[in-house]
C-alpha cells in the first residue's frame, strides 16, 4: 500500500471521530432527497465501479480523476466517497454520507440499528488512549463492510476486500 494513502486513511479516521459531536440524520430523512442522490455500495462495488478494478481501467473509463485537488484520485460523480487502491487494484472504497449498504445502512444510523441489520458482524474495539473509533466488521466470503462508530451511531463507513478492511482498522492508517 503506498504511504499515502495510509496517510490519507489516518486524516479521514482523525476526522470523522472530530466530527462526532452529534448524530447525523438517520436513513429516513436521507428518503426525500431527489432519486439518485443515495447511492447504494454492494460488495462487488458502486454502480459502475468494481473493487479490483484496475487504475488505468478506471481512468480509460473517466471514472478516476486526478485533476482534483485532492489527497490521491477522486471518483467523478462520486464527490464524497475516496478509492483505496493497493497494487494498481481498488481494494476499498472510503463513502460519503449519501451512500447506503443494500440493508439500508448509512453514516447517522444508531450501532444497535446496525447491529440488527448485520447480527454476525464482528466488534473492534479501538487500541486504548487513540483517537480512533470502533469498528463493527460484517463480512461476507471476501469482502465487508467496516461500519466506524462512537458508541452510538456510524461515523464512517468503508467497503470493500476483508483484509484490507481489517487492516485499515488496525493500522489505523490513511491513503495520504
Amino acid at each position: 500500500m503506498k504511504l499515502r494513502q495510509f496517510g490519507f486513511i489516518a486524516a479521514l479516521m482523525t476526522a470523522a471521530w472530530v466530527s462526532g459531536s452529534g448524530v447525523h440524520p438517520p436513513l429516513r430523512e436521507l428518503d426525500g432527497r431527489p432519486v439518485g442522490a443515495v447511492e447504494v455500495v454492494d460488495l462487488n462495488g458502486l454502480r459502475d465501479i468494481e473493487f479490483g478494478d484496475t487504475e488505468d481501467e478506471l481512468t480509460r473509463r473517466g471514472i478516476l480523476r486526478s485533476d482534483v485537488d485532492a489527497c490521491g484520485p477522486a471518483l467523478a460523480g462520486y464527490d464524497t466517497t475516496s478509492p483505496i487502491f493497493v497494487d494498481d487494484r481498488l481494494v476499498l472504497l472510503w463513502l460519503g454520507e449519501a451512500t447506503r449498504t443494500p440493508r439500508g445502512v448509512t453514516a447517522g444510523m444508531p450501532v444497535e440499528e446496525v447491529r440488527t441489520r448485520y447480527p454476525s458482524a464482528r466488534e473492534l474495539d479501538a487500541p486504548q488512549g487513540t483517537y480512533r473509533l470502533d469498528g463493527l466488521l460484517a463480512r461476507q466470503g471476501d469482502r465487508a463492510y467496516l461500519f466506524l462508530h462512537d458508541g452510538r451511531a456510524v461515523k464512517k463507513i468503508i467497503a470493500g476486500y476483508a483484509d484490507w478492511a481489517q487492516r485499515l482498522f488496525d493500522e489505523g492508517h490513511s491513503p495520504c
